[in-house]
């Protein structure tokens, strides 16, 4: 019952998200943020935990896209970039959450190839924009590329109940996919409907991957 409880009021403050984003009203925009982002934080913490590790690290990354959240919602270039950080130390911590379900070691498989075909695609699609963003971005995509690897490797390499497996190869999908159209509004076209993609795909993965924690 408190699952979907999450979810209704999940569904509506994204909806008043988009609405903001759309008339940018800032204050209004950025507690909308915060407060979407701390129900994905709590839905982590409410979910029966039986691997204490997976549990951990995850919520710490969690804690740190929340933070990244906050700063992208803020004005200012500086924020932008602390809220990047704020993202590439989650994702690092992502990376050790699926660490902790099958070792590094057995994630090379003839997949992973895909997925830094599309990394090094995106890559070359930004590089003319990213000016002095340029290393910074570089160190980001590669993070989240191995991040998606991993759970790549979670879902086809380990075996826990599909139903975890998949939340956490939709996921981390789904923030890829989304950072993407981050990407795009920062650096090729800012525009609406960027962030009219860009947010539900985030809050999905975000929210999937909060959910995992109580089906593996």
């Amino acid at each position: 019952m408190i699952n979907i409880l999450i979810l209704i009021f999940s569904i509506i403050f994204l909806c008043g998200l988009l609405f903001y984003e759309k008339r940018e009203k800032g204050v209004l925009l950025l507690i909308t943020k915060s407060i979407l982002s701390l129900l994905f934080l709590i839905t982590a913490l409410l979910q029966p935990h039986s691997i204490p590790a997976y549990y951990h690290y995850l919520l710490i990354g969690l804690i740190f896209c929340l933070i990244g959240d906050v700063c992208l919602a803020l004005p200012r270039e500086s924020a932008f970039k602390v809220g990047l950080l704020a993202f590439l130390i989650g994702h690092i911590f992502y990376i050790f959450s699926f660490s902790s379900l099958i070792p590094i070691s057995y994630w090379i498989s003839s997949g992973i190839f895909v997925l830094l075909g599309m990394s090094a695609s995106i890559f070359f699609w930004l590089r003319p924009h990213l000016k002095s963003m340029l290393i910074p971005v570089s160190l980001y995509i590669v993070i989240i590329t191995v991040m998606v690897i991993g759970s790549w490797a979670v879902f086809w390499k380990s075996s826990l109940r599909i139903s975890g497996r998949a939340l956490i190869l939709a996921g981390a999908l789904s923030f890829y996919f989304s950072d993407v159209f981050v990407a795009r509004d920062k650096f090729i076209k800012e525009e609406y409907q960027n962030r009219l993609l860009n947010l539900p795909l985030y809050y999905a993965g975000q929210f999937m991957l909060a959910f995992s924690v109580g089906h593996l």
